[in-house]
């Protein structure tokens, strides 16, 4: 699909989406917690439905009703040989080792840029559990046989935090007792706090952290959870909502609800790298409030929230200055090469992107040009051209638009809301 943005004013009220990250721990939570869980606010994103499916293949029985997802589960227990995270990097780092709790031979695939990224942790570290592993090289597709066995060891979490995630939850639902994982090097933080105010919502049995360092599981039990319902709604995503949040900074006056400003979600730092910036921006504890202003040039370490580069560098693109942002390593292993790709989408904008060691430099321009530009199928990159377009000099063509369903299947929808002038084609 094609979308072609005219330079747009945008003004009104805008519910963030779904946080995916919040969804996806929820799905995986409530298949190891057992009993019935009754989700609220889910989300309808492509990582979404691939959570919702992989659980089903693990043995959840899912219902629909109304705005709710009813999933009853009895543990993991596969109904398939197979499990499919379609290009979800969470699904695949957090439901491998969910699904070594059976001792039932499964098959994890995926699908587009999925299939590429490096998954040699399972090998190192599942083999320590007494899990039997079997990659392509350290990639998809992965087989692996359990039961996983919970042992203390020591984990590199220098490429994703989302490996420890799966293990925290596999840990949790083979109800380790008094035993230790230890963590070196580990990246973003906050999705881990994430991880364990799920698992504590959750009533699962959850480590105790010890700086980031040092995850324990006691040895108390946790059979006193096993049926007790759970209600859990879903909170907004920040990650999604850093798009609307700079859309507003550079060309508008809205309106943000459904994002909990006590989020333990790494991408909430989004606000203050506005607020450097010299956004008009005021701060509730239920909505948002930000409109354009004279934006100056900012200074943002996103080692521990990746996923901010490519709204910032659309923020940064209408900065008076060259911005720097830190953290260029994690944007390796992403959709597409983010570094490189936010280069060349940008470039053709006649926006200046200079890679330095680990930061990377972006020189706004009052004269961002409308062109036509690519999303390399990542729906990250196709929402920092979207914001960019509002107040370009000139039309802004994006290919392969319809890349926004992998984390926000209705932006296109939302910008049209605002106000944005919009032509979709297929």
């Amino acid at each position: 699909m094609q979308v072609t943005i005219k330079p747009s004013d945008i003004r009104g009220k805008i519910i963030a989406p779904t946080s995916k990250s919040a969804m996806q721990r929820a799905c995986a939570a409530a298949l190891v917690k057992r009993g019935r869980t009754i989700l609220h606010n889910p989300g309808s994103s492509a990582d979404d439905k691939a959570a919702l499916n992989i659980i089903q293949q693990l043995g959840a029985n899912i219902e629909y009703a109304n705005d709710t997802i009813v999933i009853e589960s009895n543990g993991v227990n596969p109904i398939s040989d197979t499990i499919n995270c379609g290009e979800s990097g969470l699904s695949v780092r957090m439901f491998t080792s969910i699904a070594a709790l059976s001792d039932r031979p499964i098959t994890v695939t995926g699908t587009g840029s999925l299939v590429k990224r490096p998954l040699s942790f399972f090998n190192e570290v599942l083999p320590k559990l007494e899990v039997q592993t079997f990659s392509n090289k350290g990639l998809l597709p992965l087989q692996i046989k359990g039961p996983l066995k919970p042992k203390a060891i020591t984990v590199d979490g220098s490429l994703s935090s989302q490996f420890l995630t799966g293990l925290l939850l596999a840990y949790s639902g083979a109800n380790a007792s008094d035993v230790t994982i230890k963590v070196n090097n580990l990246n973003s933080k906050p999705y881990i706090d994430l991880t364990i105010q799920v698992m504590t919502d959750f009533g699962l049995k959850t480590p105790i952290n010890n700086n980031y360092e040092e995850f324990h599981f006691g040895k108390q039990s946790i059979a006193q959870f096993a049926n007790e319902g759970i209600n859990y709604t879903v909170e907004g995503d920040w990650s999604g909502g850093a798009f609307l949040l700079v859309a507003g900074a550079v060309s508008g006056n809205i309106q943000v609800v459904g994002l909990d400003i006590f989020s333990t979600q790494a991408d909430k730092a989004v606000l203050q790298a506005l607020m450097q910036a010299g956004a008009n921006i005021s701060i509730g504890e239920s909505a948002i409030n930000i409109g354009e202003s004279r934006l100056k040039a900012f200074h943002f370490n996103a080692t521990d929230c990746p996923d901010l580069f490519p709204p910032l560098v659309a923020l940064a693109s209408y900065c008076d200055g060259t911005s720097v942002i830190e953290g260029v390593h994690r944007l390796t292993h992403k959709e597409s090469n983010r570094a490189l790709t936010l280069q060349q989408e940008f470039e053709k904008m006649g926006i200046e992107i200079k890679v330095e060691q680990d930061k990377m430099l972006v020189k706004g321009s009052s004269a961002v040009k409308g062109a036509k530009v690519h999303s390399h199928h990542d729906h990250r990159i196709a929402m920092a051209c979207a914001v960019a377009a509002l107040k370009a000099e000139g039309d802004m063509v994006i290919d392969d638009a319809e890349a926004v369903n992998k984390s926000y299947p209705h932006f296109w929808k939302d910008l049209a809301n605002l106000g944005v002038s919009l032509y979709k084609q297929d």
